[in-house]
């Protein structure tokens, strides 16, 4: 008898096509709800999310919509609703798939895109810009269907988000989007609806500048699960997968569930509402029965990192960073933070309301270890080697083996290694920081107690480490505010061993070193 083939549950991993998912049987986590809200109460609409998280295929969804495509929607909740099925051409402008690094790169794609739509609506040889070739589709399309059009714009700010703000190639995008997308206004009695995504909203760009007809619902809560997935969804759609991995870990589901939570969920957009996971990276995690970071595998933006160097933005202190609302919406200059939340790498940890202020927080490991990741290179060159004595599978194993004497060693050998000279005190800070998160650890920085905050908490299975950390001053003050500020006091009911350390950064012209007091508290 032949074996029996058992294959496994279709997870749309990297498919951004609504027809592919629902016509291949793949897993569909039922979001046209939010597309009968989308074209119920709005016009023209922007929407700003993290990559891989789900815009393409909410755009592919409204495609098929306009299409008339409503034999993909049986049995989904638009279906139920009281829709106009009738066809309109629909104009759909992709920038996601593109490398936008060549100077010309940006042009030749909208051609490419108009070009395909002059195949079907035809062309005027008098219209010679790009903006004036669009417009003209747009009226074309209009009066051969008798039906207004319909124009969907991925990921507008691909072109843009890699490039220098003060660079010539920048501000000649700029001019671009500038006449291109102005039609979305000019010709309003020719479009039924249009909407614009992207990761960030730069508030220098023209696009938004000008079209002032676009109503921005990225941080509304209405509209908080437009993207991503919210644990019920995911325990109603995905719990067989859940279950296998599980048995893969050896473990229960509930157990799995937070592991999944910890890794992927955490992303708020709004005041109030339910935390989202990062669809992608939990069906990367189903479909290989591991949990690990995969958001940053493949065209990680290092820019940011870079950025965030580059304005000396300590590492141990992006974690409550406060930002209003204006801030939050307008990225441009060296506002870092509203950039980092509005790719994703920060999100809502709280809001007060009488300040109007939001605390932003990493949102899950994924994310605070995949920058760490990114960022440490830049610190500590050296780390990133194989065969390198500053690798940190080394320094994970003095954290986990109890081993805090090889560790310190460990890291002023490091410290010494670091090429230049006059290093900040920030800078040894955030090396030691991203080396004990890189390590698997969980590794608090700025920790709050009742007394003051630590510099540094890291916790592993068998060990608990509280160290403080001085600057070209003394071991013993280090040692002592531990003590006099009782930064201990919370782990006296842990059962794992606790370990303070006092260290002291020493440099000068002379010399580089790392002092530290080492005590455990048995």
């Amino acid at each position: 008898m032949a074996e029996k083939i058992i294959y496994e549950r279709k997870y749309p991993i990297g498919i951004q096509s609504f027809p592919e998912i629902i016509e291949g049987g793949y897993i569909y986590v039922d979001k046209t709800f939010f597309v009968a809200k989308l074209l119920k109460e709005n016009k023209y609409v922007f929407l700003s999310r993290p990559r891989r998280f789900g815009k393409s295929l909410l755009l592919s969804t409204l495609h098929a919509y306009f299409d008339g495509r409503r034999d993909l929607f049986n049995g989904l909740d638009i279906d139920r609703r009281d829709m106009d099925w009738t066809p309109r051409p629909v104009l759909h402008f992709d920038l996601n798939s593109e490398d936008f690094s060549q100077e010309d790169a940006l042009e030749n794609r909208l051609d490419e895109i108009l070009r395909d739509y002059e195949d079907v609506f035809g062309s005027n040889p008098a219209n010679v810009t790009l903006s004036q070739r669009f417009r003209y589709i747009i009226k074309e399309a209009y009066r051969q269907t008798g039906r207004k059009v319909a124009i969907l714009v991925d990921e507008y700010d691909k072109p843009l988000l890699e490039l220098e703000e003060d660079s010539d190639l920048y501000e000649n995008r700029q001019r671009l989007f500038k006449g291109f997308f102005s039609n979305l206004k000019t010709m309003d009695d020719y479009i039924e609806f249009g909407m614009v995504t992207g990761v960030a909203r730069f508030s220098k760009v023209s696009i938004f500048s000008d079209l002032n007809n676009l109503n921005d619902i990225s941080m509304y809560e209405q509209y908080q699960e437009i993207c991503g997935w919210t644990e019920e969804e995911l325990k109603a759609s995905f719990m067989d997968g859940i279950e296998d991995l599980a048995r893969k870990r050896r473990e229960d589901t509930d157990q799995t569930i937070k592991e999944l939570r910890d890794y992927y969920d955490g992303y708020l957009f709004s005041e109030e509402g339910s935390r989202i996971y990062n669809p992608y990276s939990v069906m990367r995690a189903l479909y290989s029965k591991f949990i690990k970071p995969y958001w940053f595998e493949g065209g990680t933006p290092t820019f940011l990192a870079k950025r965030v160097k580059m304005n000396g933005i300590n590492p141990d202190a992006i974690n409550g960073q406060t930002q209003s609302y204006g801030n939050l919406l307008a990225v441009g200059g060296n506002n870092i933070i509203a950039l980092m939340f509005q790719t994703g790498y920060l999100t809502i940890e709280s809001y007060d309301f009488s300040r109007q202020r939001y605390t932003l927080m990493f949102p899950n490991r994924e994310v605070e270890i995949g920058f760490a990741e990114n960022l440490l290179p830049l610190y500590a060159p050296s780390s990133s080697k194989s065969d390198s004595p500053f690798n940190l599978d080394r320094f994970r194993d003095d954290l986990y083996d109890g081993a805090p004497e090889s560790f310190m060693k460990r890291l002023e050998a490091l410290f010494k290694d670091l090429p230049g000279e006059d290093h900040k005190e920030s800078t040894y800070r955030a090396i030691t920081y991203l080396l004990c998160l890189l390590s698997g650890t969980e590794a608090a920085a700025e920790r709050r107690s009742y007394k003051g905050r630590s510099d540094l908490e890291v916790l592993t299975p068998h060990f608990v480490y509280v160290l403080e950390f001085k600057y070209n001053k003394s071991v013993e003050k280090a040692m002592d505010q531990i003590y006099s500020r009782d930064y201990a006091g919370r782990y006296a009911m842990d059962s794992r061993r606790l370990c303070l350390i006092g260290a002291n950064y020493v440099e000068d012209k002379e010399d580089r070193r790392l002092e530290y007091r080492i005590e455990w508290m048995d």
